[in-house]
Protein backbone atom coordinates (compact mmCIF):
# COMPACT_ATOMS: atom_id res chain seq x y z
CA UNK A 1 0.00 0.00 0.00
CA UNK A 2 2.72 2.52 0.45
CA UNK A 3 4.35 1.65 -2.84
CA UNK A 4 0.86 2.83 -4.16
CA UNK A 5 0.94 6.24 -1.67
CA UNK A 6 4.20 7.00 -3.39
CA UNK A 7 3.64 6.27 -6.66
CA UNK A 8 0.27 8.49 -6.37
CA UNK A 9 2.39 11.19 -4.64
CA UNK A 10 5.34 10.90 -7.64
CA UNK A 11 2.30 11.51 -10.07
CA UNK A 12 0.82 14.82 -8.32
CA UNK A 13 4.01 16.08 -8.37
CA UNK A 14 4.76 15.66 -12.19
CA UNK A 15 1.58 17.46 -12.18
CA UNK A 16 2.85 20.21 -10.13
CA UNK A 17 5.91 20.65 -11.91
CA UNK A 18 4.31 20.51 -15.41
CA UNK A 19 1.97 23.61 -14.56
CA UNK A 20 4.91 25.70 -12.87
CA UNK A 21 6.59 25.19 -16.36
CA UNK A 22 3.21 26.20 -18.03
CA UNK A 23 2.87 28.97 -15.57
CA UNK A 24 6.54 30.38 -16.09
CA UNK A 25 5.61 30.54 -19.89
CA UNK A 26 2.87 31.84 -19.78
CA UNK A 27 1.46 36.02 -20.16
CA UNK A 28 -1.99 35.31 -19.99
CA UNK A 29 -3.57 36.54 -16.60
CA UNK A 30 -6.78 34.75 -17.15
CA UNK A 31 -4.55 31.11 -17.42
CA UNK A 32 -2.13 32.23 -14.31
CA UNK A 33 -4.68 32.37 -12.20
CA UNK A 34 -6.07 28.98 -13.65
CA UNK A 35 -3.02 27.35 -12.63
CA UNK A 36 -2.67 28.55 -9.79
CA UNK A 37 -6.45 27.38 -8.47
CA UNK A 38 -5.22 24.37 -9.31
CA UNK A 39 -1.69 24.52 -7.71
CA UNK A 40 -3.37 25.41 -4.21
CA UNK A 41 -5.43 21.95 -5.13
CA UNK A 42 -2.38 19.94 -5.85
CA UNK A 43 -0.11 21.76 -2.81
CA UNK A 44 -3.01 20.45 -0.35
CA UNK A 45 -3.32 17.22 -1.76
CA UNK A 46 0.75 16.38 -1.77
CA UNK A 47 0.58 17.42 1.48
CA UNK A 48 -2.33 15.17 2.48
CA UNK A 49 -0.45 11.84 0.70
CA UNK A 50 2.87 12.86 2.26
CA UNK A 51 1.36 12.92 5.80
CA UNK A 52 -0.43 9.21 4.94
CA UNK A 53 2.87 8.24 3.76
CA UNK A 54 4.43 9.35 6.90
CA UNK A 55 1.82 7.30 9.28
CA UNK A 56 2.43 4.09 7.45
CA UNK A 57 4.34 1.05 8.20
CA UNK A 58 6.79 0.43 5.57
CA UNK A 59 5.11 -2.79 3.24
CA UNK A 60 6.09 -6.18 4.23
CA UNK A 61 8.57 -8.52 2.28
CA UNK A 62 7.68 -11.36 0.46
CA UNK A 63 7.58 -14.34 2.16
CA UNK A 64 6.48 -12.79 5.79
CA UNK A 65 2.98 -13.72 6.10
CA UNK A 66 1.50 -10.77 5.54
CA UNK A 67 -1.90 -10.70 3.73
CA UNK A 68 -1.95 -8.87 0.32
CA UNK A 69 -4.28 -6.18 0.12
CA UNK A 70 -8.01 -7.17 0.00
CA UNK A 71 -7.17 -11.07 0.92
CA UNK A 72 -8.95 -12.87 3.50
CA UNK A 73 -7.08 -15.20 6.27
CA UNK A 74 -8.57 -16.30 9.23
CA UNK A 75 -6.88 -17.82 12.01
CA UNK A 76 -7.57 -21.45 13.03
CA UNK A 77 -9.94 -22.05 15.70
CA UNK A 78 -8.84 -23.76 18.86
CA UNK A 79 -7.58 -27.60 18.89
CA UNK A 80 -6.65 -27.11 14.87
CA UNK A 81 -3.22 -26.79 13.61
CA UNK A 82 -1.66 -23.82 11.41
CA UNK A 83 -0.21 -24.03 8.61
CA UNK A 84 3.48 -25.12 9.85
CA UNK A 85 1.26 -28.06 11.40
CA UNK A 86 1.66 -26.69 15.07
CA UNK A 87 -0.93 -25.96 17.19
CA UNK A 88 -3.13 -22.38 16.61
CA UNK A 89 -3.56 -20.71 19.79
CA UNK A 90 -6.43 -20.96 22.24
CA UNK A 91 -8.83 -17.85 22.70
CA UNK A 92 -11.07 -15.39 20.27
CA UNK A 93 -11.41 -15.91 16.72
CA UNK A 94 -9.91 -12.90 14.67
CA UNK A 95 -10.11 -12.02 11.35
CA UNK A 96 -8.71 -9.72 8.58
CA UNK A 97 -11.34 -6.83 6.85
CA UNK A 98 -12.12 -7.82 3.21
CA UNK A 99 -11.38 -5.28 0.43
CA UNK A 100 -9.40 -2.02 0.19
CA UNK A 101 -8.48 0.65 3.01
CA UNK A 102 -10.33 3.28 3.78
CA UNK A 103 -7.15 5.31 3.07
CA UNK A 104 -8.27 8.53 3.69
CA UNK A 105 -10.56 8.12 6.64
CA UNK A 106 -7.49 6.33 8.52
CA UNK A 107 -4.28 7.84 7.53
CA UNK A 108 -6.21 11.29 6.81
CA UNK A 109 -3.85 14.78 8.00
CA UNK A 110 -6.43 15.47 10.66
CA UNK A 111 -5.29 11.79 12.41
CA UNK A 112 -7.96 9.44 11.73
CA UNK A 113 -11.03 12.44 11.61
CA UNK A 114 -12.76 12.03 8.12
CA UNK A 115 -11.79 14.29 5.54
CA UNK A 116 -14.38 17.16 3.20
CA UNK A 117 -14.76 16.18 -0.30
CA UNK A 118 -13.21 17.44 -3.35
CA UNK A 119 -15.86 19.40 -4.07
CA UNK A 120 -16.03 21.76 -0.96
CA UNK A 121 -12.26 21.91 -1.00
CA UNK A 122 -12.24 22.95 -4.31
CA UNK A 123 -14.90 25.86 -3.81
CA UNK A 124 -12.85 26.95 -0.56
CA UNK A 125 -10.03 27.48 -2.51
CA UNK A 126 -11.51 29.57 -5.23
CA UNK A 127 -13.03 31.69 -2.35
CA UNK A 128 -9.29 32.09 -0.88
CA UNK A 129 -7.74 32.78 -4.20
CA UNK A 130 -10.66 35.43 -4.82
CA UNK A 131 -10.03 37.16 -1.20
CA UNK A 132 -6.34 37.48 -2.07
CA UNK A 133 -6.65 39.04 -5.35
CA UNK A 134 -3.99 38.90 -7.81
CA UNK A 135 -0.40 37.37 -8.17
CA UNK A 136 2.62 39.23 -9.47
CA UNK A 137 3.71 36.47 -11.81
CA UNK A 138 7.32 37.57 -10.97
CA UNK A 139 6.85 36.85 -7.54
CA UNK A 140 4.57 34.51 -7.24
CA UNK A 141 6.19 31.39 -4.99
CA UNK A 142 8.31 31.20 -2.14
CA UNK A 143 9.73 28.38 -0.11
CA UNK A 144 7.44 27.35 3.20
CA UNK A 145 9.63 26.32 6.48
CA UNK A 146 11.06 22.64 5.37
CA UNK A 147 7.87 21.28 3.86
CA UNK A 148 9.11 22.17 0.15
CA UNK A 149 5.45 23.18 -0.47
CA UNK A 150 5.62 26.29 -2.89
CA UNK A 151 2.84 29.04 -2.37
CA UNK A 152 1.91 31.98 -4.27
CA UNK A 153 3.06 34.95 -2.93
CA UNK A 154 0.61 37.35 -2.03
CA UNK A 155 0.16 41.16 -3.30
CA UNK A 156 -2.63 43.75 -2.28
CA UNK A 157 -4.93 45.56 -5.04
CA UNK A 158 -4.86 48.91 -3.31
CA UNK A 159 -1.49 51.24 -3.35
CA UNK A 160 -1.26 53.35 0.16
CA UNK A 161 -0.84 56.99 -0.48
CA UNK A 162 2.02 58.85 1.22
CA UNK A 163 1.71 62.23 3.32
CA UNK A 164 1.00 65.25 1.32
CA UNK A 165 3.41 67.05 -0.59
CA UNK A 166 1.34 69.47 -2.21
CA UNK A 167 1.25 73.07 -0.23
CA UNK A 168 -2.31 74.49 -0.65
CA UNK A 169 -0.77 77.62 -1.65
CA UNK A 170 -1.01 76.98 -5.08
CA UNK A 171 -4.66 76.97 -4.83
CA UNK A 172 -5.21 80.27 -2.96
CA UNK A 173 -2.95 82.18 -5.07
CA UNK A 174 -4.79 84.46 -8.36
CA UNK A 175 -4.67 82.42 -11.05
CA UNK A 176 -5.44 84.34 -14.43
CA UNK A 177 -6.09 82.16 -17.24
CA UNK A 178 -4.02 83.58 -20.41
CA UNK A 179 -4.12 80.98 -23.03
CA UNK A 180 -1.98 80.88 -25.85
CA UNK A 181 -0.20 83.70 -24.43
CA UNK A 182 3.47 84.08 -23.64
CA UNK A 183 4.26 86.91 -21.30
CA UNK A 184 1.39 89.12 -19.16
CA UNK A 185 1.96 92.40 -17.32
CA UNK A 186 -0.06 93.45 -14.58
CA UNK A 187 -0.24 96.90 -13.53
CA UNK A 188 -0.63 97.98 -9.76
CA UNK A 189 -0.81 101.06 -7.24
CA UNK A 190 2.02 102.38 -5.79
CA UNK A 191 0.39 105.42 -3.72
CA UNK A 192 -2.09 107.80 -3.55
CA UNK A 193 -0.89 111.45 -3.51
CA UNK A 194 -2.37 113.68 -0.70
CA UNK A 195 -3.94 116.54 -1.69
CA UNK A 196 -3.29 120.46 -0.55
CA UNK A 197 -4.90 123.75 0.19
CA UNK A 198 -5.23 126.28 -2.52
CA UNK A 199 -5.92 130.03 -2.71
CA UNK A 200 -8.96 131.43 -4.57
CA UNK A 201 -8.12 131.37 -8.50
CA UNK A 202 -4.58 129.54 -7.77
CA UNK A 203 -3.69 126.36 -9.41
CA UNK A 204 -4.92 122.92 -7.85
CA UNK A 205 -2.88 121.02 -5.52
CA UNK A 206 -0.93 117.97 -7.51
CA UNK A 207 -2.06 114.39 -6.60
CA UNK A 208 -1.01 112.68 -9.47
CA UNK A 209 -1.72 108.67 -9.01
CA UNK A 210 1.77 106.46 -9.14
CA UNK A 211 1.49 103.28 -10.59
CA UNK A 212 4.18 99.64 -10.93
CA UNK A 213 4.14 96.94 -12.86
CA UNK A 214 4.62 93.05 -12.80
CA UNK A 215 6.05 91.24 -15.36
CA UNK A 216 4.99 87.48 -15.77
CA UNK A 217 6.75 85.20 -18.89
CA UNK A 218 6.23 81.69 -19.57
CA UNK A 219 8.02 78.88 -18.10
CA UNK A 220 7.56 75.72 -18.83
CA UNK A 221 7.14 73.07 -16.37
CA UNK A 222 7.18 69.18 -17.01
CA UNK A 223 6.99 65.94 -15.29
CA UNK A 224 8.06 62.83 -16.69
CA UNK A 225 7.75 58.89 -16.09
CA UNK A 226 7.77 55.69 -17.17
CA UNK A 227 6.88 51.89 -16.19
CA UNK A 228 7.10 48.63 -17.88
CA UNK A 229 4.61 46.36 -19.69
CA UNK A 230 4.68 43.88 -17.06
CA UNK A 231 3.58 46.21 -14.25
CA UNK A 232 0.26 47.47 -16.48
CA UNK A 233 -0.72 44.18 -17.30
CA UNK A 234 -0.13 41.36 -14.11
CA UNK A 235 0.26 43.44 -11.17
CA UNK A 236 -2.25 43.43 -9.11
CA UNK A 237 -2.39 46.57 -8.21
CA UNK A 238 -3.06 49.67 -10.16
CA UNK A 239 0.48 50.85 -10.70
CA UNK A 240 -0.24 52.84 -13.63
CA UNK A 241 -3.48 54.94 -12.58
CA UNK A 242 -1.18 55.94 -9.18
CA UNK A 243 1.79 57.14 -11.72
CA UNK A 244 -0.74 58.99 -14.02
CA UNK A 245 -2.00 60.98 -11.08
CA UNK A 246 1.02 61.39 -9.72
CA UNK A 247 2.49 63.66 -12.78
CA UNK A 248 0.36 66.32 -12.46
CA UNK A 249 0.67 66.35 -8.82
CA UNK A 250 5.15 66.53 -9.77
CA UNK A 251 3.98 69.79 -11.17
CA UNK A 252 1.73 71.27 -8.98
CA UNK A 253 4.56 70.61 -6.46
CA UNK A 254 7.11 72.22 -7.87
CA UNK A 255 5.08 75.63 -8.64
CA UNK A 256 4.63 75.64 -4.83
CA UNK A 257 7.31 76.35 -4.39
CA UNK A 258 7.98 78.31 -7.50
CA UNK A 259 5.40 80.48 -5.89
CA UNK A 260 7.81 81.18 -2.66
CA UNK A 261 11.62 80.85 -4.06
CA UNK A 262 10.95 80.93 -7.93
CA UNK A 263 14.27 83.70 -9.68
CA UNK A 264 12.51 85.31 -11.47
CA UNK A 265 15.09 83.58 -14.77
CA UNK A 266 14.03 83.14 -17.64
CA UNK A 267 11.91 80.20 -17.72
CA UNK A 268 11.06 80.44 -13.59
CA UNK A 269 8.97 82.11 -12.00
CA UNK A 270 9.04 85.09 -10.14
CA UNK A 271 8.81 84.20 -6.30
CA UNK A 272 7.94 85.77 -3.32
CA UNK A 273 11.25 85.84 -1.82
CA UNK A 274 12.96 86.37 -4.84
CA UNK A 275 14.39 89.93 -5.93
CA UNK A 276 12.53 89.72 -9.25
CA UNK A 277 9.11 90.34 -6.75
CA UNK A 278 10.18 94.53 -7.86
CA UNK A 279 6.64 95.17 -5.96
CA UNK A 280 8.09 94.72 -2.81
CA UNK A 281 10.52 97.11 -1.23
CA UNK A 282 13.55 95.26 0.09
CA UNK A 283 13.57 98.03 3.08
CA UNK A 284 10.14 96.15 4.69
CA UNK A 285 11.63 92.99 5.59
CA UNK A 286 11.69 92.06 9.26
CA UNK A 287 14.29 90.18 10.67
CA UNK A 288 13.89 87.59 14.28
CA UNK A 289 16.18 85.66 15.30
CA UNK A 290 13.90 83.45 17.36
CA UNK A 291 10.12 82.85 18.02
CA UNK A 292 8.97 84.01 20.78
CA UNK A 293 6.00 85.32 22.65
CA UNK A 294 5.93 88.65 20.09
CA UNK A 295 7.01 86.99 17.13
CA UNK A 296 3.59 87.04 15.47
CA UNK A 297 2.45 90.70 16.99
CA UNK A 298 5.90 91.56 15.25
CA UNK A 299 4.70 90.24 11.93
CA UNK A 300 0.76 91.58 11.98
CA UNK A 301 1.92 94.95 13.02
CA UNK A 302 4.64 95.33 10.63
CA UNK A 303 2.66 94.52 7.21
CA UNK A 304 0.36 97.02 5.32
CA UNK A 305 -0.22 100.32 5.15
CA UNK A 306 -0.06 103.06 8.45
CA UNK A 307 -4.08 103.70 8.64
CA UNK A 308 -5.23 99.95 9.01
CA UNK A 309 -3.99 96.32 10.17
CA UNK A 310 -4.70 93.92 7.71
CA UNK A 311 -7.01 91.14 8.36
CA UNK A 312 -7.54 88.82 4.98
CA UNK A 313 -3.75 88.30 5.22
CA UNK A 314 -2.01 84.49 5.64
CA UNK A 315 1.15 83.86 7.51
CA UNK A 316 3.38 81.09 4.82
CA UNK A 317 6.03 79.40 6.88
CA UNK A 318 8.20 75.90 7.99
CA UNK A 319 6.53 73.51 9.45
CA UNK A 320 9.69 73.61 11.98
CA UNK A 321 8.85 77.44 12.88
CA UNK A 322 5.10 76.02 13.17
CA UNK A 323 5.52 73.54 15.92
CA UNK A 324 8.10 76.30 17.37
CA UNK A 325 4.93 78.43 17.73
CA UNK A 326 2.94 75.70 19.25
CA UNK A 327 5.80 74.86 21.75
CA UNK A 328 6.29 77.63 23.47
CA UNK A 329 5.29 77.83 27.31
CA UNK A 330 5.02 81.29 29.33
CA UNK A 331 6.09 81.42 32.73
CA UNK A 332 3.11 78.34 34.21
CA UNK A 333 3.95 76.20 31.55
CA UNK A 334 0.96 77.40 29.58
CA UNK A 335 0.85 77.40 25.50
CA UNK A 336 1.55 80.91 24.46
CA UNK A 337 -0.14 80.54 21.15
CA UNK A 338 -3.74 78.95 20.30
CA UNK A 339 -2.92 76.67 16.77
CA UNK A 340 -5.40 74.73 15.38
CA UNK A 341 -4.28 72.55 12.74
CA UNK A 342 -6.07 71.30 9.43
CA UNK A 343 -3.40 69.56 7.68
CA UNK A 344 -1.50 72.02 5.18
CA UNK A 345 -3.48 74.83 6.70
CA UNK A 346 -5.19 76.38 9.93
CA UNK A 347 -4.64 79.14 12.32
CA UNK A 348 -2.08 80.62 14.91
CA UNK A 349 -4.53 82.93 17.62
CA UNK A 350 -7.09 83.17 14.33
CA UNK A 351 -4.55 84.09 12.36
CA UNK A 352 -4.30 81.71 8.92
CA UNK A 353 -1.36 79.53 8.07
CA UNK A 354 -0.51 77.91 5.30
CA UNK A 355 3.05 75.16 5.50
CA UNK A 356 5.02 75.69 2.75
CA UNK A 357 8.64 73.76 2.93
CA UNK A 358 10.16 76.23 0.74
CA UNK A 359 10.56 78.28 3.47
CA UNK A 360 13.68 78.05 5.62
CA UNK A 361 12.85 78.17 9.41
CA UNK A 362 14.58 80.38 11.55
CA UNK A 363 14.36 77.46 14.06
CA UNK A 364 16.06 75.20 11.82
CA UNK A 365 20.22 74.67 12.95
CA UNK A 366 20.73 74.39 9.16
CA UNK A 367 19.37 77.92 8.54
CA UNK A 368 21.76 80.81 7.62
CA UNK A 369 21.13 84.62 8.68
CA UNK A 370 19.36 86.11 6.03
CA UNK A 371 17.45 83.54 4.47
CA UNK A 372 13.82 84.27 4.07
CA UNK A 373 11.81 82.38 6.27
CA UNK A 374 7.78 83.46 6.40
CA UNK A 375 5.81 85.43 3.94
CA UNK A 376 2.45 87.66 5.26
CA UNK A 377 -0.04 88.86 3.09
CA UNK A 378 -2.86 88.02 1.28
CA UNK A 379 -2.31 85.29 -1.00
CA UNK A 380 -4.49 87.03 -3.31
CA UNK A 381 -1.24 89.71 -4.06
CA UNK A 382 0.16 87.35 -6.25
CA UNK A 383 -0.83 86.27 -9.57
CA UNK A 384 0.19 83.13 -11.30
CA UNK A 385 -0.84 83.32 -14.80
CA UNK A 386 -1.84 80.42 -16.32
CA UNK A 387 -0.92 80.23 -20.55
CA UNK A 388 -1.64 76.79 -21.13
CA UNK A 389 -4.12 74.00 -19.34
CA UNK A 390 -2.27 71.44 -17.32
CA UNK A 391 -1.81 68.28 -20.00
CA UNK A 392 -0.88 65.24 -19.23
CA UNK A 393 -0.18 62.54 -21.37
CA UNK A 394 -0.08 58.96 -21.76
CA UNK A 395 2.00 57.15 -24.53
CA UNK A 396 3.87 53.44 -25.84
CA UNK A 397 5.12 54.71 -28.66
CA UNK A 398 8.41 55.55 -28.00
CA UNK A 399 10.15 52.84 -26.19
CA UNK A 400 7.37 50.50 -27.99
CA UNK A 401 10.01 47.77 -28.60
CA UNK A 402 11.06 47.41 -24.67
CA UNK A 403 7.22 47.63 -23.54
CA UNK A 404 7.93 50.74 -22.07
CA UNK A 405 4.82 52.97 -21.28
CA UNK A 406 5.74 57.13 -20.71
CA UNK A 407 3.92 59.52 -18.83
CA UNK A 408 4.46 63.13 -19.12
CA UNK A 409 2.53 66.24 -18.09
CA UNK A 410 3.59 70.19 -18.98
CA UNK A 411 2.06 73.39 -18.24
CA UNK A 412 2.86 76.84 -19.55
CA UNK A 413 2.58 79.48 -17.08
CA UNK A 414 4.20 82.31 -15.40
CA UNK A 415 4.19 84.57 -11.73
CA UNK A 416 4.86 87.54 -9.84
CA UNK A 417 3.88 89.67 -7.00
CA UNK A 418 0.95 91.91 -8.35
CA UNK A 419 0.75 94.47 -5.45
CA UNK A 420 3.18 97.09 -4.08
CA UNK A 421 4.29 95.68 -1.13
CA UNK A 422 1.74 92.73 -1.30
CA UNK A 423 3.60 90.55 1.26
CA UNK A 424 5.81 91.09 4.48
CA UNK A 425 8.68 89.10 4.04
CA UNK A 426 10.30 87.49 7.67
CA UNK A 427 14.07 86.54 7.56
CA UNK A 428 16.10 84.83 10.09
CA UNK A 429 18.42 87.14 11.48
Amino acid sequence: MKKKLLAMLAAKEARKAELNTRSNASTDVAEVRSIGLEMDTLNAEIAEFRSMIDAMPDDAAPGTGTPPEGEFRSEPKPGTTGVSGAPAPTGEQRSAPVGTLNILGTYGVSGGQSQEGPEKRDKESAELAEKRGKDLKEMRSVTVGASSIAIQAHQATDIKTTFNEVSSIIDRVNQKPLPGGESFRQPYETGVAEGDYAAEGSDFADADQTFGYADMTKAKITAYSEDSEEVTRLAAADYDAVIMRSVPKSVRKKITKEILVGTGAANHLAGIFSTAATAINIATDVSIAAIDETTLDEILYSFGGDEDVEDVAVLVLNKLDLKAFATLRDADGKKIYTIVNRGNTGTIDNVPFVINSACKAVTAATSNSGDYAMAYGPLSNYTLAVFSDLEVQRSTDYKFKQGMIAHRGSIFCGGNVTAKNGFLRVKKS
